[in-house]
């Protein structure tokens, strides 16, 4: 390559203002677009789905179901006790 000495570049305020201020803005706009962009992939693929995020943002209303009566082992093998010697 040959080089020219006796020619010097200057930079124009297009150059100036692009080199400057559009540079850095859409470098910071590209980022957080693809930031965001990742979140709301995680976010309609994975977070949704996990309890604990349902339950933090109200997603899911957490509904009460009644216990049964007689609903482990611990209240059978009273039951059974109890009837096999009823109280006096």
């Amino acid at each position: 390559m040959e080089s020219f000495p006796d020619q010097e570049f200057s930079f124009s305020n297009w150059d100036y203002f692009s080199f400057v201020l559009l540079r850095p803005v859409l470098a910071i706009l590209f980022t957080l677009s693809l930031l965001f962009f990742g979140w709301f992939l995680a976010w309609k693929l994975v977070l949704v789905h996990v309890p604990l995020v349902q339950e933090i943002f109200g997603l899911r209303k957490k509904l009460v179901k009644p216990k049964p009566a007689g609903r482990g082992r611990i209240t059978q093998f009273y039951n059974r006790i109890n009837a096999q010697n009823p109280l006096q």
